[in-house]
């Protein structure tokens, strides 16, 4: 069972962050105790079942769903978003260059974009969607990591190995920021 963790004041349209063990997990508030977020999910392509569906998304839907590249976005409890966890708040504010809709809004859009996605755990989860929602650009500050880590990792073991000659294209950092632009870089259901 999870413990109840405090929650903060919470206001439409606010961007909720859950960390957790390897990723941090995002939603948006939508007032009444309700989140919508966008989360990897296998059942609603092979059951039609509602009420089924409607029960928190488990560990193997979610994994099968990452798998499959299907999602939904959904509405759930702040509890049950959480998990057990500390909820940050708009703690994206301070790293977006972009300032956020009103409240209001960014609640609307999050509800407009309910029902089921395709998935991508690089180029579009959780993150796209929230901050989409919230700044008007779908783009995910953990993917630059992930990639820019990975390009990073790829280097270095090159280094480790003189006897073979790194072999990879040139990228200057130039695609990387050009991403973080409110000029989408590819289509996306919004």
């Amino acid at each position: 069972s999870r413990s109840k963790v405090p929650e903060p004041k919470l206001c439409r349209g606010d961007l909720l962050e859950v960390p957790r063990t390897l990723f941090t997990h995002f939603g948006i508030y939508l007032g009444d105790n309700r989140v919508a977020h966008l989360i990897p999910d296998i059942l609603p392509l092979i059951s039609k079942n509602k009420s089924a569906i409607a029960k928190m998304v488990t560990n193997n839907r979610l994994l099968l769903g990452v798998i499959a590249k299907v999602a939904s976005v959904r509405v759930d409890s702040v509890e049950d978003f959480a998990y057990g966890s500390e909820i940050l708040v708009n703690h994206m504010d301070k790293v977006c260059s972009q300032p956020p809709l009103d409240g209001d809004e960014v609640a609307q859009r999050a509800e407009k974009l309910l029902g089921s996605v395709s998935y991508s755990l690089l180029w579009y989860n959780c993150e796209h969607y929230v901050m989409y929602c919230r700044y008007g650009m779908a783009i995910s500050y953990q993917t630059y990591q992930v990639i820019s880590t990975s390009f990073l990792s790829l280097a270095l073991l090159s280094l480790l190995d003189t006897s073979t000659p790194l072999q990879v294209c040139h990228l200057d950092q130039q695609p990387f920021h050009s991403s973080f632009s409110s000029e989408p870089s590819s289509p996306h259901p919004f």
